[in-house]
């Protein structure tokens, strides 16, 4: 049995919560959200100002799995039509940037051709700036789902730090191979110049 699904999920004000038989609705002024749930394991109840959401067999090893797992749902699908979810991506490199032409999201990122991607409905992306890309929507799934999906376009590359990636994303970058070449060449070099003073020396 989930702790999460134990505790009684709050349910603020201008958020409206409708269980049906197999079926959770929730509605704000962002939007709706359905969910769907197993009813013959869940029992989903509305009362006053919380939703509870109990197991109708505690041994039921199928029940307990479902217990958080809508229990969570619930709780993101009432951020989401309440205040909504947001990511932010930032774009590194010379002359890369992206900007939103309709419902297209146009990015020139090095490649010879600027690549288009189709905003999904109900989503809103804006560009601040030609380096930044905000995503916004109430279900948490699609913006994820979106904001994966640009990243992957041109995900960043540890050498230079160029690419697209999430606002807090920490990068671990790696020592360029060229650098690594010339270090370890310098001993052999030297070693050549004592080698060719030693023969002369011999001379």
């Amino acid at each position: 049995m989930s702790r999460k699904g134990n505790k009684p999920i709050s349910i603020p004000n201008g958020v409206n919560i409708t269980v049906t038989n197999d079926m959770i609705q929730v509605k704000g002024s962002n939007g709706t959200i359905n969910i769907s749930y197993p009813a013959e394991l869940l029992a989903i109840t509305v009362d006053g100002s919380n939703v509870n959401v109990a197991i109708k067999k505690v041994d039921d090893k199928a029940a307990n799995i479902f217990h958080g797992t809508i229990s969570s749902h619930i709780v993101n699908a009432i951020i989401g039509v309440s205040k909504g979810f947001f990511k932010t991506l930032k774009i590194v490199g010379v002359g890369y940037k992206a900007s939103v032409s309709g419902k297209k999201l146009v990015l020139a990122i090095g490649f010879s051709h600027p690549v288009e991607l189709m905003i999904p409905s109900g989503l809103k992306v804006v560009c601040p700036v030609a380096t930044q890309i905000d995503i916004s929507g109430f279900n948490k799934q699609e913006v994820g789902q979106f904001t994966a999906v640009v990243r992957s376009i041109r995900p960043p590359e540890p050498y230079n730090g160029k690419g697209i990636m999430y606002s807090d994303e920490i990068l671990i970058r790696k020592v360029g191979k060229t650098a690594e070449s010339s270090a370890g060449s310098t001993p052999a070099a030297g070693g050549a110049k004592a080698g060719a003073a030693k023969g002369g020396a011999k001379k």
